[in-house]
């Protein structure tokens, strides 16, 4: 599965001075500003899912200022396995080794420096962050390195806790991303030509790793998993008629349907999937006599993304939201499927039943036509994004939109209103992307732009 937990390597900068210095550049003062600046990063931000290493190893004061302490600080990050590196620029700074210990690392990169405040009644200045920073990134630019930028501002503005978290995000995204191993779960259904995609040029280009896995193996392995896990199915369905109305579906098809939970798991597992982009509504109710709609649903919820209609550019799309949302809300996969009547800037965002159970509009009801989910999500605001490709050009479109009022329908789904409906249709039909999408709860637009600044492969495609 996906993993949220990321580490951050701390790189709290200073100009590097012969002797000591009284006035400007006083170290004493870069010393309190990153003193400041760790307090604050461990009080707020530190958790179970984000972990910090600092430069306590290297001197008594924690920073570098000199290019031959690079090669020891790269060393040090790469035993803790970073994720990102952070140079915090508590004065001036030293270029020289900010740049050679980003170059060294070759993690993503994030720099800011706090603002300078104090200037003394005869004109003595002590930090100069602000100056320094335009000189580190300048030599970033000319190493080569992508990098994220906080403007220059106090640790405790409302600028650093947003792009902070951005930063953060972005991490997450690039951590699973560059390393995804997608379960291609039997083929495409034969008449969508449109979820082809380029299996060589994702490894090629983004080391992404496409797992191909057979229907004779899926149904081996259901087959196990309804004998192994029988017992087990009794509790399963018992927590299914708490969620949904399961009146007419005989026992024999709900233990079908739970068993899924069961195999796609257990695929997971055994070929180390970050997700599954899964055949669904053709072959499975002929291997299995089941449809796996529901257990998709339920699957969400514990974190596993399974992707219908083996559209692999679907999980990956649906991936990346995940990961800036850092594990904290649940993807879901509604594709445009008719204009609204009421309401022409409005869409139906409509899938047959995979939506996470838990993003069910309360009181809203919910059963099983069909044995597929049928519920309308919550009402909220939420990114909608997709990563495709044509000609080895891919791009990720962004965007995001709000519930609203439309006709009751069959399946899971939202009405979606966008600000321009036809520039969303247009930006569909001209391609390179197809209906299919990926929306999570919240705003991570700006995320997915910055996502897209580490990976020159992909160019951002604002909605």
């Amino acid at each position: 599965m996906l993993n949220y937990k990321i580490k951050i390597g701390l790189a709290p900068c200073r100009r590097w001075l012969p002797g000591k210095r009284t006035g400007i550049f006083n170290p004493e003062y870069a010393r309190m500003n990153k003193t400041k600046v760790l307090a604050f990063l461990d009080a707020n931000y530190a958790a179970e899912d984000v972990e910090f290493v600092n430069l306590d190893f290297l001197n008594e004061e924690g920073m570098m200022f000199d290019i031959n302490q690079a090669q020891e600080i790269a060393d040090r990050f790469a035993a803790e396995k970073v994720d990102a590196l952070f140079i915090i620029n508590c004065n001036f700074g030293s270029e020289e080794v900010a740049c050679k210990v980003a170059k060294l690392v070759n993690k993503p990169t994030l720099l800011w420096g706090p603002r300078d405040d104090i200037f003394e009644v005869d004109g003595t200045r002590y930090t100069d962050a602000q100056c320094g920073l335009f000189a580190i990134s300048k030599g970033l630019q000319r190493f080569g390195i992508p990098f994220s930028y906080i403007e220059n501002c106090d640790i405790e503005a409302d600028v650093f806790d947003t792009d902070f978290r951005k930063f953060l995000s972005v991490v997450t995204m690039l951590k699973n991303f560059r390393s995804l191993r997608i379960g291609q779960i039997g083929t495409r259904p034969k008449p969508f030509n449109s979820v082809i995609c380029n299996e060589g040029e994702l490894i090629e280009k983004f080391g992404i790793e496409i797992v191909p896995i057979n229907m004779a193996i899926v149904t081996q392995e259901f087959n196990r998993c309804f004998k192994e896990y029988h017992d087990r199915l009794a509790g399963d369905i018992e927590d299914l008629k708490s969620k949904f109305d399961t009146e007419g579906i005989e026992q024999d098809m709900l233990e079908r349907m739970m068993t899924f939970k069961y195999m796609y798991k257990s695929l997971a597992e055994q070929y180390n999937l970050s997700l599954i982009a899964t055949e669904c509504w053709t072959s499975m109710l002929i291997a299995v006599n089941a449809m796996p709609c529901t257990a998709m649903s339920l699957l969400a919820d514990e974190g596993l993304i399974v992707t219908c209609e083996t559209d692999i550019m679907g999980a990956i799309s649906m991936a990346l939201l995940s990961c800036a949302s850092r594990g904290k809300s649940r993807p879901f996969f509604g594709e445009f499927t008719v204009r609204n009547p009421q309401n022409t800037n409005s869409e139906l965002l409509w899938h047959c039943g995979p939506f996470p159970y838990s993003l069910k509009k309360p009181g809203y009801p919910a059963n099983l036509p069909n044995n597929r989910p049928n519920f309308r999500l919550k009402d909220g605001k939420y990114t909608i994004c997709r990563l495709d490709s044509l000609a080895g050009d891919y791009q990720l479109l962004a965007g995001k939109l709000k519930t609203c009022d439309g006709p009751k329908v069959i399946g899971t789904y939202i009405w979606a209103e966008f600000d321009s409906y036809a520039k969303w249709e247009k930006k569909l039909i001209y391609g390179p992307y197809i209906h299919h999408m990926a929306e999570i709860e919240g705003d991570y637009v700006a995320a997915l732009e910055e996502f897209t600044r580490f990976e020159p492969n992909i160019r951002i495609d604002l909605a």
